[in-house]
């Protein structure tokens, strides 16, 4: 007996996941993935049947635990931001190549538009970059269904799979039809275990077969119940919609297209279905949320020149999201009449909260680095990133998870000086504790602010994997304890904290300066909870 729920995408992915029997979700925060392991950590089922949903340190770190996972049986989810397939490329493309065993999904959720993002990547080129097979649900509806596919993909071909949403799929809420649950899976282990063991012999032997597999896999899309070829009178142009673009294509002809529709949402493209649609049509229009994968793989694809419109001849937006607007004037549609706004809302910049630790750590860094010629602060990604806007205008930099660390480190080697780092506590231990190796290795004058606010405050909150042990970390590495100094960041210690920085800027090797006090959003759920 099935019943219905009212899900965000996300929730909608994890719910599947749950009930084709998950054993692990591993993840680190980042929106718009966020909410995926959020779920999984609140249902009841997964503390019935004890589900691992405890945040990892890093993307890296939770898509290896997940292989270890797989590795022993276990069905197993690792989720992330589209910049966290980066963290976590060195295991997600090996692990094409040891394959499978309990089943794996590697759930990316890109970011078109650059909500809460430094780029628009798009995951699908990772698919296909490490020969995976690759699923882009269109609807809520499909991301239950398709995660559930997609561990049976990966059992049947022994392989990771990889899920790509996007934002506007995995924030918006749908009604979804619930079927049934199926119970884990028991511990087993690899009959071949030849192949996880990454040797060059061993690697060489299995990527024929991994070769042979991602043909297995184009077969399987070719075949997919996701894959439909939708024939239909007006031939004058075929349409290749992917993911969420056959949403936005179907919305705007909802007695049905007139035109032959090819819909793509598991890949290896199926280039059989490709060249039947480009046979019978004079022309193609690609509709796929992202960057032009399907667009320029076509190129390869079809057998004879035919004219292909999408994103790269213009006919669709080049950068960010797809709206059904936008693909009706790629269709060639009369636009629909505008509505005038019902009232004027005034843009608000974001601004760290009032109250915010983070707020008394860059007013006194602010005072203190204008008492020099030439300083230059090194941020990172995190709530603190804002430090740049208005009215603090406090940082130089900011380019991905742990860099503020590495560059300062790097402008000291090129004789900049002072410089400093700002890092969050979270990023520190996803990312920033081997730059901070590099630079006691090399006794780099630098000065590291850590910023904790005992959270990782950005994505709403969840636990930090350093929290407090952030000061035995940083001695651990080899930072000397008497230039690890800890503050409560208030404006009664602003004074206290200048004269730190002062000192420990005059320091000629590597000082680290841990501002503590609880992010003031957490603060206030933590009272909440108490009352």
């Amino acid at each position: 007996m099935s019943n219905r729920e009212l899900l965000l995408g996300d929730e909608a992915l994890a719910l599947g996941a749950l009930h084709a029997g998950l054993s692990g979700v591993y993840a680190y925060p980042g929106t718009p993935s966020t909410e995926i392991t959020e779920y999984i950590q609140g249902h009841p089922l997964a503390r019935e049947r004890g589900v691992h949903c405890t945040w990892s340190a890093n993307e890296k770190t939770a898509m290896e635990e997940a292989l270890g996972m797989s590795f022993a049986g276990k069905r197993a989810l690792v989720c992330m931001k589209h910049v966290g397939m980066n963290v976590a490329a060195d295991a997600f493309v090996n692990s094409a190549m040891t394959g499978a065993h309990g089943g794996l999904v590697v759930v990316a959720a890109d970011d078109p538009s650059m909500h809460s993002s430094q780029n628009e990547q798009d995951s699908r080129f990772y698919g296909k970059f490490a020969l995976v097979p690759t699923f882009e649900p269109s609807s809520q509806q499909e991301a239950y269904e398709m995660v559930q596919a997609a561990f049976e993909l990966s059992e049947r071909v022994h392989i990771p799979v990889l899920m790509r949403l996007t934002t506007r799929m995995a924030h918006s809420r749908a009604v979804v039809e619930v079927g049934s649950i199926r119970p884990q899976n028991e511990r087993s282990y690899p009959a071949e275990a030849r192949q996880w063991v990454l040797m060059p012999g061993n690697s060489r032997v299995r990527y024929k077969t991994l070769l042979d597999d991602y043909a297995r896999c184009e077969q399987e899309a070719a075949g997919s119940r996701f894959n439909r070829y939708t024939d239909a009178p007006d031939r004058s142009v075929g349409i290749i919609a992917c993911g969420i673009g056959y949403n936005y294509l179907m919305e705007n002809y909802p007695e049905g297209c007139p035109h032959p529709v090819l819909k793509i949402a598991q890949y290896p493209l199926p280039g059989d279905l490709v060249r039947r649609l480009a046979a019978e049509c004079q022309s193609l229009l690609v509709i796929e949320e992202g960057q032009p994968v399907v667009e320029e793989a076509l190129r390869g694809v079809l057998p004879t020149p035919l004219p292909v419109r999408g994103r790269m001849t213009g006919d669709l937006p080049r950068t960010g999201e797809l709206t059904p607007d936008s693909v009706r004037a790629a269709l060639g549609l009369t636009p629909r009449p505008e509505h005038a706004p019902s009232r004027v809302v005034v843009p608000r910049p974001p601004a760290l909260c009032q109250g915010c630790g983070h707020r008394d750590v860059y007013t006194a860094l602010t005072e203190v680095v204008r008492e020099y010629d030439d300083a230059k602060v090194f941020s990172d990604i995190g709530c603190y990133t804002l430090g740049w806007l208005a009215p603090f205008h406090a940082i130089d930099t900011c380019v991905d998870m742990g860099a503020s660390i590495t560059m300062a480190k790097g402008a000291a080697d090129a004789g900049q000086h002072p410089s400093v780092a700002v890092i969050g506590d979270s990023t520190f231990t996803h990312s920033g504790m081997t730059g901070l190796l590099d630079a006691v290795n090399e006794h780099s004058p630098i000065t590291v602010i850590i910023s904790d606010n005992l959270t990782t405050g950005m994505t709403g909150g969840q636990d930090s994997a350093g929290t407090g042990r952030l000061e035995q970390i940083c001695a651990g590495i080899g930072v000397d304890p008497a230039h690890i100094r800890v503050v409560v960041p208030l404006p009664k210690n602003r004074e206290q904290l200048k004269q730190m920085i002062r000192e420990e800027i005059a320091y000629e090797g590597v000082s680290v300066i841990i501002p503590r006090r609880e992010c003031i959003q957490t603060a206030k759920r933590h009272a909440a909870a108490k009352k």
